[in-house]
């Protein structure tokens, strides 16, 4: 009889242990794209999981939209951060204009009903896209708007990342939008097109209005007078298996809604892009600024 008792405790005590060792041998990977500020809130996510609770993380970036998006969907990635307007525009291909909170809410619905995907409260910043030229084109052809920029398109080179020339919200419906036709226009690599309009290879380029390297390069943000891309509002999305399995996430990552205003994440953006920061100390910098670690 004790040796019957015995051997059911231990049978009990490896089921346990089995149950344990399996809630831990996939961990939860934290995502993001392939920019500055997608690795900022890469690592503050993943930090903020490691620093405040038992789950095990792993940590994936350098991905464009399409491949992140696909990723969390097959399971590949758990969390990242996403934009409003990418969920919206590009994803979901809407293209009628609507108001940021109708974009927030259309993004919310969709993602949940059709991909069981949870997108949750805002971090409080908003990360547009823009079209960016240097003082002296400015100056030279009077640009004020996007519509000033189709007026003389044909004389300049576009020079824009390779993501923005394969959305929705992107570069070819920009220019239906705005009849634009530019001299040629080319792909190229995050940082390296602000060294191309910096060396004239290129007279416009896309950018972040978030992004810390229009002030290090000085360049004159153009106004987008037809509202052609939709808000972007920053907000973490999740998996909802994930969020079942760890309920402790949820609140975790709630702490983050609102705490970033486009300043401060262009502060951030201009640590790294131009001071050459870690984009892990930055982002633990601000989580202990707010004291959610320590």
């Amino acid at each position: 009889m004790k040796k019957r008792l015995l051997l059911s405790v231990v049978l009990i005590g490896l089921a346990l242990l089995s149950l344990s060792c399996g809630k831990g041998e996939k961990p939860v990977v934290v995502g993001a794209k392939d920019f500055t500020e997608q690795d900022i809130l890469g690592h503050m996510i993943a930090t903020l999981i490691r620093e405040t609770t038992d789950i095990p993380v792993n940590y994936k970036h350098e991905m464009a939209s399409n491949i992140i998006f696909a990723a969390i969907k097959n399971g590949d990635v758990d969390l990242f951060v996403d934009y409003t307007g990418t969920v919206y525009g590009n994803y979901f291909q809407h293209s009628e204009m609507k108001s940021a909170g109708e974009v927030y809410q259309i993004a919310v619905q969709e993602l949940k009903e059709t991909f069981n995907i949870l997108m949750l409260t805002p971090l409080g910043f908003n990360n547009t896209y823009t079209l960016s030229v240097r003082p002296d084109t400015v100056e030279k052809y009077g640009l004020k708007t996007y519509s000033d920029l189709a007026k003389v398109s044909d004389e300049l080179i576009l020079g824009a990342t390779f993501d923005i020339y394969n959305r929705n919200d992107g570069i070819p419906n920009l220019k239906k939008a705005y009849s634009m036709k530019f001299k040629e226009e080319k792909a190229v690599e995050g940082s390296l097109r602000y060294i191309a309009i910096e060396q004239d290879e290129i007279q416009v380029t896309n950018a972040f209005s978030t992004d810390g390297m229009l002030d290090q390069y000085k360049l004159m943000v153009l106004e987008d007078d037809k509202s052609f891309f939709p808000p972007y509002h920053s907000a973490i999305i999740i998996r909802e298996e994930t969020a079942e399995k760890y309920p402790e996430l949820l609140p975790l990552l709630d702490k983050l809604s609102g705490l970033i205003n486009d300043q401060t994440m262009r502060g951030m953006n201009y640590r790294v892009d131009v001071l050459r920061e870690n984009p892990e100390d930055v982002a633990r910098d601000f989580l202990m600024g707010k004291s959610l670690i320590k």
